[in-house]
């Protein structure tokens, strides 16, 4: 390909709307142009990027055994209401009627479709284990679409599900598939890690997230020092502190605290610390209000609160429904005299003596509150989230945070699906059984995104090789030369035929011009043919990642780029 005739309408200035990294760097790289809130068109060098990452995952799917199908995006909505998810699955899903009438919706996931084809196909367990997938549009409709393609309302995503007659074969292909999922990430040379996540929406018993990890990302990243335990924010888990729930201390006092609403404020006003504080929370649900108490300092996880409660809905109350539950305002609310109303606590909370909360009135608050004695509490549990240096819940280690960008999701699905939609087969003793369900996600146009996102310097992109539009660039700069020009062609030439991916800037621009679009582009080698180099029959090799510079001679160069792009490199936690 030479650049003359490429596409590639660079910007020297960042774009005003592009908030993330990779944003920026895709549409000044011109890689990306937006068409909407949420939808971008991808223009030559980022769909060959897209079809680079697109051509990994399929590689390291087939080799998985798993099969290629392509299913419609458009979705009828009875397949939905079968599931229970037409109602269940939120705002996110874009739902329309056809000229006849009938309800449907453009496709964020494929779990209905695809269980109603096996259902129809499949009769006898002879027929599986069934692994199908897809690399394919997805359309999920962002409240706040942001970052570019890393929360876009359109997307390419790979997603596949599998089909076992047992439980133990359906755990294999869970694991065949983590183990692909490994590859895949390995061959994009992205350090990542595999942390334990929550299934949300998709549902079933457990799920693994894949994470790029990078500074920037917008997913928190668990991890501990002395065992292998990893999970995200929204999954990780905390370890009960030792002791007795807190019955000693001093005598509950009620004290003014005029205007002092936020933890911080009482904590100043009171002379206490934030830990010595109980935030009590009142959240609306789908079967009511329900009271949350966490230590000041701590968060309420709200996954862990709706997966305890087993509801879908979880939000916190307005002003109005606050003083209806606890009979104060808002911002005085405390755990005490709430009659009828059920109460979460986390295991923090249990050990605190001598606290302070609300006391449901305003511009008041108890101190001296002892939760064993005082507070009627229906559960305690682990309802907040990690923070920095808690204690592992696995082993004695300590819990560290990092950030990441989730760019693979897989689940254990169970019968979740088969079991709604009737997806059943005949066992080896003539048994109608619910099939056994996994599925297993990929953002494919995600992954150029945090590819850059975990890639990238004060001067554009740093693709890694096997993901960049082009592996290569051959810059002759010898102001047209004809010598110069024709050593161009024979470089191009001579990698092309060697199999490697080789962009010619045949263009009629100053050196510099050429050099800043070469590293904003991202293309891990630059071959630099210039009038002093070639003097002495010699090119200049640049690495992109090293910023490194050598002199090759002519007949050396194809054996070098492979070595310099053999040799970049990657690692992982898992």
């Amino acid at each position: 390909m030479r650049m003359s005739a490429l596409l590639v309408p660079t910007l020297k200035e960042d774009p005003a709307d592009a908030e993330v990294m990779s944003h920026r760097l895709l549409l000044r790289a011109g890689m990306i142009r937006k068409l909407t809130s949420g939808i971008y068109s991808y223009l030559p060098l980022g769909y060959r990027s897209l079809r680079k990452v697109e051509q990994i995952v399929r590689e390291e799917m087939d080799a998985a055994g798993a099969q290629e199908v392509l299913l419609p995006m458009v979705q009828p909505g009875e397949l939905w209401k079968e599931s229970g998810r037409w109602d269940l699955y939120g705002l996110e899903l874009l739902r329309f009627k056809d000229r006849h009438e009938r309800e449907c919706c453009l496709g964020p996931t494929h779990e209905e479709v695809i269980t109603d084809l096996v259902r129809r196909e499949v009769r006898s367990y002879k027929e599986l284990p069934l692994n199908l997938y897809q690399i394919q549009t997805k359309f999920r409709d962002e409240i706040r679409p942001r970052f570019g393609l890393m929360r876009g309302r359109e997307f390419l995503m790979k997603d596949a599900y599998s089909f076992d007659a047992t439980e133990k074969g359906a755990e294999d292909s869970y694991q065949i598939m983590k183990e692909a999922y490994g590859k895949i990430f390995r061959r994009c040379s992205l350090r990542f890690a595999i942390v334990e996540a929550d299934s949300g929406p998709i549902g079933g018993s457990f799920s693994h997230e894949f994470m790029v990890l990078a500074d920037t990302g917008e997913d928190v990243i668990v991890s501990c020092n002395s065992c292998d335990y990893a999970a995200n924010l929204e999954k990780a888990q905390t370890k009960a502190p030792p002791g007795n729930k807190g019955v000693s201390g001093s005598s509950m006092e009620r004290v003014s605290t005029p205007g002092v609403k936020t933890v911080e404020d009482v904590a100043d006003f009171l002379g206490v610390r934030q830990e010595d504080i109980i935030k009590t929370l009142i959240f609306l649900t789908e079967k009511g209000p329900v009271a949350v108490l966490t230590r000041g300092d701590h968060d309420v996880n709200e996954i862990k609160v709706k997966n305890f409660l087993n509801i879908v809905s979880l939000e916190f109350a307005d002003a109005g429904l606050v003083e209806q539950v606890t009979g104060g305002p808002k911002g005085f609310s405390g755990p005490l005299g709430l009659s009828g109303l059920p109460m979460l606590a986390d295991h923090s909370v249990g050990v605190m003596t001598s606290a302070v909360v609300g006391a449901n009135k305003l511009d008041m608050h108890l101190t001296g509150v002892n939760p064993g004695s005082d507070i009627k509490v229906d559960h305690y549990g682990d309802f907040r989230c990690v923070v920095e240096g808690d204690p592992c819940p696995r082993c004695d280690g300590i819990l560290g945070l990092s950030r990441g960008i989730e760019v693979g999701h897989i689940f254990k699905l169970g019968v979740k699906y088969s079991e709604a939609m009737n997806a059943r087969f005949l066992d080896r003793d003539g048994v109608e059984t619910p099939m056994i369900m996994g599925c297993y996600g990929i953002g494919v146009s995600r992954i150029v995104a945090a590819a850059i996102e975990q890639n990238h310097d004060g001067d554009g992109i740093v693709f890694p090789p096997p993901i960049a539009p082009f592996q290569v660039i051959v810059a002759p700069v010898g102001g047209k030369d004809p010598v110069i020009d024709e050593v161009a062609e024979r470089v191009y030439s001579n990698l092309w035929e060697a199999g490697i991916d080789t962009l010619l800037d045949d263009r009629d621009e100053r050196p510099g011009f050429k050099f800043k679009d070469a590293d904003l582009l991202g293309i891990p080698v630059r071959i630099t043919i210039g009038k002093k180099a070639w003097s002495q029959g010699q090119v200049e090799l640049r690495n992109r990642r090293t910023r490194e510079t050598s002199l090759v001679a002519e007949a050396d160069v194809v054996e070098t780029v492979k070595r310099v792009l053999k040799g970049w490199g990657t690692e992982s936690i898992s």
